[in-house]
């Protein structure tokens, strides 16, 4: 289901007649003067909520002699809200240009010649700066903390609090003495 089908569906079914309509659906399939009637609504106004329901894609339709029938369509109440959650958003690569626009932002602001002007105090750009310096870390290899110093050092002075910063952000991991990145 695609994003724009999941929010035609939302707003279809954010409508208590709608809702008494699909229910009535339920229990058997019914033309549009049976709904109106077991409802207590006119035909044009069930017509209306059924046309919702059809480009909604929640409702079938299907000619029997002069009647227009409608049923439910079940399988699309089969999917669960996660489902459509973690469906891939039509919209992911312009999410990803933005992100990697702010991203380069942020570096660009604190970052002047390989340096670190100063530690962000927003958490959220800090971890940006903190994942750069931790490119300068091979995977998978086991460093010194004197390693580790030099390392940071390289970008800012302050290199204990950029350490401590990376362990606890889990971008390294330490263990008796040796860094790892992860």
């Amino acid at each position: 289901m695609t994003d724009l089908q999941a929010i035609n569906l939302f707003k279809c079914l954010a409508d208590k007649s709608r809702i008494q309509i699909l229910k009535s659906l339920m229990v058997e399939d019914m033309y549009v003067e049976r709904l109106a009637e077991r409802l207590n609504l006119t035909p044009a106004t069930i017509s209306f909520h059924l046309k919702k329901l059809v480009d909604a894609g929640a409702v079938t339709l299907r000619k029997e002699q002069y009647y227009t029938v409608y049923a439910i369509k079940g399988d699309i109440f089969n999917v669960s809200i996660l489902d459509i959650l973690r469906e891939q958003s039509e919209d992911k690569s312009i999410q990803d240009e933005r992100d990697e626009a702010y991203r380069k932002k942020v570096l660009d602001a604190f970052f002047e010649y390989g340096k670190l002007k100063s530690i962000p105090a927003q958490r959220k750009k800090e971890l940006i700066v903190l994942e750069e310096i931790a490119k300068s870390f091979e995977p998978g290899r086991d460093y010194t903390e004197r390693e580790v110093n030099i390392i940071i050092a390289d970008f800012h002075d302050d290199f204990c609090t950029i350490r401590r910063d990376m362990i606890s952000e889990h971008i390294l991991e330490r263990d008796k003495g040796t860094y790892r990145k992860v």
